[in-house]
């Protein structure tokens, strides 16, 4: 009948096309007397946009709020569901990519929304720097709480990656680009600022048979950057569609 993510204690429900009110609302109040830690259920009115990935909830039922505070790999997490993109199934890919981080690293976070990315990394490594950058003010705000919240060192930097970036004048050891799913790459961004031997986290957004266009695609863009790449693991890390999927690249740049 439903499909469901919850963000901490808010659950953000996709309905059956022309599921009546009084069903959604006897769904809802059986969910959330199943789960108490669950306070609130909107349901997903819009479909995700726009270069910030936002779309719109409406509530259902429970108590009133869009604003949620999410738990993951041992940090705390507040932002509100409609104003910032975030997906609690790359929980794993987060975690994955802080062990990676090694003692005394420079890692850059693009389009990192709310700062989970980079809060998770700042936690669970010893990397010497992390610098997230996203273009939502929104968002922003929320990385900057959420930083305090955690007690990490993260820096936070407001603003579009393709200005901002430039202007740090400084290379990474490690890029993560959980990028929104736009026709724009922004890897000659990466390719500028990673260092000799830096490993690159790409997501991409291609289906099943297009995995191997998707590769290309990167090795296309690293010759245009004049940098020698070594794919080290292609990993599906989540659906996005029918066969659609959302792939991370784990590449090494020469």
């Amino acid at each position: 009948m439903a499909n469901y993510d919850v963000i901490g204690n808010i659950v953000i429900v996709k309905f059956s096309r022309g599921e009546k009110t009084a069903r959604k609302k006897d769904w809802a109040g059986k969910f959330l007397k199943e789960h108490k830690n669950v306070k609130t259920v909107l349901e997903k009115s819009d479909k995700i946009k726009g270069r910030l990935r936002i779309g719109k909830s409406k509530f259902i039922l429970g108590e009133r709020t869009k604003e949620a505070l999410y738990r993951e790999n041992g940090c705390e997490f507040r932002l509100n569901v409609d104003t910032c993109y975030f997906s609690p199934r790359l929980a794993s890919d987060r975690l994955e990519i802080a062990k990676k981080a090694r003692n005394g690293e420079k890692v850059l976070v693009m389009f990192s929304g709310v700062g989970v990315y980079g809060v998770v990394i700042g936690k669970n490594s010893k990397a010497l720097r992390i610098v997230c950058v996203e273009l939502g003010r929104e968002p922003s705000r929320y990385a900057s709480e959420n930083v305090k919240r955690n007690k990490v060192h993260v820096e936070v930097v407001q603003g579009d990656v393709r200005k901002k970036v430039p202007l740090m004048k400084e290379k990474f050891d490690r890029i993560v680009m959980a990028r929104p799913n736009l026709k724009d790459t922004f890897l000659d961004v990466a390719f500028s600022v990673v260092k000799k031997g830096g490993v690159i986290h790409y997501h991409g957004f291609y289906s099943e048979d297009d995995k191997s266009k998707m590769l290309e695609d990167i090795k296309s863009e690293a010759s245009r950057a004049g940098r020698k790449i070594r794919i080290l693991k292609v990993k599906k890390i989540g659906e996005i569609g029918v066969r659609k999927f959302r792939w991370r690249v784990d590449l090494r740049a020469g």
